[in-house]
């Protein structure tokens, strides 16, 4: 990763909280109970519990053109991650991902480092164009052209996601030197204008992501839309994009701070050595990770008794299914750092100590029955 990405990514101000271990269990076999209207009751068979819900992306061959690389999972290569796809992107210096939509889906992207503009455009005609820095989002509706080009002579890094989980940027988007490559030089002639022959000289295919000039800061003049609905987010400096975490912090855009963003929503959280983002589960959304730093532990849930514990490094994504009961641990030596997002423009979340304070206290002890109250107490006492 860039260097750069540590100094957007700095959190200060830890707190010293204490978090126990997470205990995560499938017991090997299960009770069989009676039931005063059928035959024994079996509950679920432990034989099929793998989720496999990690995937390490920077470890893959990336696609390479002249300017740059970009490193892909979809449902391809990830099964479990149906509805969201990821991209890793370098763009070098004076590098640029040429004009391009998808069909199918919407982009959320983060700039990780260096510096970039992109230009949009909507079926209204309307076009925006703006420069990101390092902890800038933005986020393109889906159908809706664009492009982006590296400004200055450091190269960018920037970390793309899609809310379709077939989505890869070689089948599913459509770029400006392909159709060029594609259409009868005469009826491009007839489009623009212009003698059919100076098409002779156009790149023959696409040429993804192309090799250039640079771009100086000077020269990446902006235009962009009302405030309310711009395509960027400041997601590092917004004051309103901060929530409260125990154990570190956490930044998020939905399209509550960020209008556009009608689809998607992200972040960034940061959780400090021996923390845990608590067990919880998500309402309307299934949940997709990338790792910027760190060493992390993912435990999850799913229905019919599956469960699972990975462990996740620097490049490695995760994705959690909708609905699936999950909680995040930083089991390293230094902060914990994750690009987290999700597949709707609202953020909701239920934890799982919260459930339990809700529910009567005979209910729980009936739930855990041989369990001493004392422990029921303790597990629907507020933390402090």
């Amino acid at each position: 990763m860039l260097a750069h990405r540590r100094n957007f990514l700095e959190i200060a101000a830890w707190g010293a909280v204490h978090f126990s271990t997470l205990a995560v269990a499938v017991s090997a076999e299960r009770l069989t109970v009676k039931s005063a209207h059928a035959e024994a009751v079996h509950a679920h068979a432990t034989t099929a519990a793998t989720i496999e819900f990690r995937f390490p992306l920077d470890a893959g061959r990336p696609r390479v053109a002249s300017g740059g690389w970009a490193k892909e999972v979809s449902v391809r290569e990830f099964p479990i991650a149906h509805s969201m796809a990821g991209v890793h992107a370098f763009l070098d210096a004076g590098g640029s991902r040429e004009l391009h939509w998808h069909a199918t889906a919407a982009e959320w992207a983060l700039v990780l480092g260096g510096r970039c503009q992109t230009v949009v455009i909507d079926p209204s005609g309307a076009s925006e164009i703006n420069n990101f820095e390092a902890g800038d989002l933005w986020y393109f509706a889906k159908g809706h052209g664009h492009a982006i080009q590296t400004i200055g002579d450091e190269p960018c890094n920037i970390l793309l996601v899609f809310d379709d989980g077939r989505f890869t940027p070689d089948a599913s988007a459509f770029s400006l030197t392909d159709w060029i490559d594609l259409t009868p030089k005469d009826l491009l002639a007839q489009e623009f204008g212009v003698p059919k022959d100076i098409f002779d000289a156009f790149p023959k295919g696409e040429t993804f992501i192309q090799a250039g000039p640079i771009l100086r800061p000077e020269d990446a003049l902006e235009a962009p839309w009302p405030k309310e609905s711009t395509h960027r987010f400041r997601l590092t400096r917004e004051t309103k994009a901060a929530r409260d975490l125990d154990g570190g912090t956490f930044r998020l855009a939905t399209a509550k701070e960020f209008p556009a963003s009608t689809t998607m929503s992200g972040g960034i959280m940061t959780l400090e050595p021996g923390a845990m983002r608590k067990l919880h589960w998500n309402v309307n959304a299934d949940e997709w990770h990338y790792y910027l730093r760190g060493k992390g532990q993912v435990a999850i849930f799913g229905s019919g008794g599956r469960g699972k514990v990975a462990e996740f490094r620097p490049g490695d994504v995760a994705y959690i299914p909708q609905g699936f009961g999950h909680a995040i641990r930083n089991i390293g030596d230094e902060p914990l750092e994750i690009v987290q997002t999700w597949n709707s423009g609202a953020f909701e979340e239920i934890d799982l100590d919260q459930f339990a304070r809700a529910a009567p206290r005979h209910l729980l002890a009936n739930n855990f029955a041989g369990v001493p109250g004392a422990t029921i107490d303790a597990m629907r006492r507020p933390r402090s």
